[in-house]
């Protein structure tokens, strides 16, 4: 195997975290895997492997060759593609908000993956700014107002926020007319959010300009799923985009209030490096995830 092969079979069992999965990935015994990357270690003079004998992990020192040979092999699949009509390849990585992700993306994958077969995508979830660079992904996904950044930001849409709560709580509390009204007996559900590191206040705007609120709580989470779950089973008042409370809503389980005064749409947007150019694969994946966020519903997704 030449070094280029010998990176992508290290990468391969780094991704797959099996000697035997990356093997037969690439067509290889294990054996010939496991001598490849022991004779890489004695070269390197490094042990780039845990090996236990139900998971293969990089020591500290196999993470930062792992990047590089990310960064290498990129590169030599960027050149290719740039030659010629030849379709954009190789392995994409993103991180992505997890409700987005399931509402929008992956429906539509099928169609992204039949333009570019020859793509893979990794894609991870979470709502912190991660670095792009040293965790070595590509792009990530974000909803919300942005921190300032060194990275590009590409607006994709605006997201209609609104306030719920279960019949059950709205019979036991009142329906506030006023976000006012809130100081009498609510409770909201707390979200905390990673990014921010506390938990979120309630949002109305009034007259153009946004009042924040924090009511009392009896329980905070810090995943979408069990806020919502947490709203339906009246525990307190919650703030999310309406398109992943539509079921809910129709169905009765949740019900808006305090539709004159909704909190500020929240902007989807989507970041990559700035200092470096941008690969094939990365530019299509960016111009058809923006065609993803186009209106699907004038209620719930509003596109600048």
């Amino acid at each position: 195997m030449d070094r280029l092969d010998i990176m992508r079979l290290f990468m391969r069992i780094v991704e797959r975290g099996s000697f035997t999965q990356a093997a037969e990935d690439m067509n290889l015994p294990r054996s010939t895997a496991t001598d490849v990357i022991k004779t890489l270690e004695v070269r390197l003079g490094v042990r780039l492997l845990h090996r236990t004998t139900r998971q293969v992990s990089p020591t500290p020192e196999g993470e930062t060759y792992y990047r590089r040979c990310r960064h290498i092999v990129a590169d030599i699949e960027d050149a290719e593609t740039a030659f010629g009509n030849v379709s954009p390849r190789g392995t994409l990585r993103i991180d992505v908000h997890g409700t987005l992700a399931r509402h929008f993306i992956v429906p539509a994958l099928p169609e992204f993956f039949a333009a570019y077969p020859d793509i893979e995508l990794h894609m991870s979830e979470g709502d912190r700014l991660v670095d792009l660079v040293r965790e070595g992904m590509d792009c990530v996904l974000r909803v919300g107002e942005l921190r300032d950044s060194d990275m590009m930001v590409r607006h994709l849409a605006t997201l209609r926020e609104v306030t719920l709560a279960s019949p059950a709580y709205l019979e036991a509390h009142g329906i506030p007319a006023h976000p006012d009204d809130l100081a009498e007996g609510h409770v909201m559900v707390g979200f905390q959010s990673s990014l921010r590191g506390r938990i979120l206040p309630l949002e109305f705007v009034i007259d153009d300009r946004a009042q924040h609120i924090l009511l009392p709580l009896r329980i905070s989470v810090n995943a979408a799923e069990s806020y919502i779950a947490a709203a339906r089973t009246g525990l307190g008042l919650i703030q999310i985009p309406r398109y992943h409370a539509e079921h809910d809503i129709r169905s009765g389980a949740l019900v808006e209030v305090l539709g004159k005064f909704p909190p500020a749409p929240s902007p989807v947007s989507l970041l990559y490096p700035h200092n470096r150019q941008m690969s094939p694969r990365v530019r299509v994946f960016i111009d058809w995830l923006s065609g993803v966020f186009r209106p699907v519903d004038n209620r719930n997704v509003n596109i600048r």
